[in-house]
């Protein structure tokens, strides 16, 4: 991955903007960004939840972007009933045939992409990506994410559901001062 940055500044906080393009340097709208705050692990407040929604045989959404620790809970509002599996290395589950809400949410307690699939329909496929910080989104159309980023030493990580399966979030290190920072990634995503 290349990263580039143009920096400047001391102490507080700044606007960080971070453009993220393709192999080619298209915008790449969509993809995860996150700035983990001089190299510390911090995790979810305890209870904090989030949900990946089984709906018209689709996962609702395709990518969802959680906290270490984040309970996550995959209610099924088909009137079809839903394996849903994973066998990423990071987080490996299944939850057998059911309808409506299982009894207990699944903990992401380890950082990195996580891949679920539907034992009984082949075509769903969605992604949970755990980052072990606060400061996290996904880039908007124009390939581009804003955040409030602390000063100091962090590393800037960016992931996209297009690279190559068993690609983690690809990282760098960002400088950040207490004036504006823009930063440039380019992921190895074919367009």
């Amino acid at each position: 991955m290349l990263l580039s940055c143009l920096l400047a500044g001391a102490a507080q906080a700044a606007a960080l903007t971070v453009s993220v393009a393709d192999a080619n340097g298209r915008p790449l709208a969509g993809a995860v960004v996150a700035v983990e705050i001089g190299g510390a692990v911090r995790a979810a407040a305890a209870g904090t939840r989030a949900e990946v929604v089984q709906r018209q045989r689709n996962f609702e959404p395709g990518v969802l972007v959680v906290q270490t620790g984040t309970l996550v809970d995959f209610p099924n509002q088909d009137t079809v009933r839903h394996h849903v599996y994973s066998f990423s290395p990071v987080k490996t589950f299944e939850i057998k045939l059911y309808a409506g809400r299982p009894a207990a949410p699944v903990l992401f307690d380890r950082a990195g992409v996580i891949t679920l699939g539907c034992n009984i329909h082949d075509q769903m496929i969605a992604h949970v990506v755990v980052v072990d910080t606060p400061l996290f989104g996904r880039t908007d159309a124009a390939g581009r994410l804003a955040l409030e980023v602390p000063a100091g030493e962090h590393r800037l990580k960016a992931w996209h559901p297009d690279m190559r399966e068993g690609l983690d979030l690809q990282a760098q290190p960002l400088r950040v001062g207490t004036s504006p920072v823009a930063a440039a990634v380019r992921l190895p995503v074919q367009p």
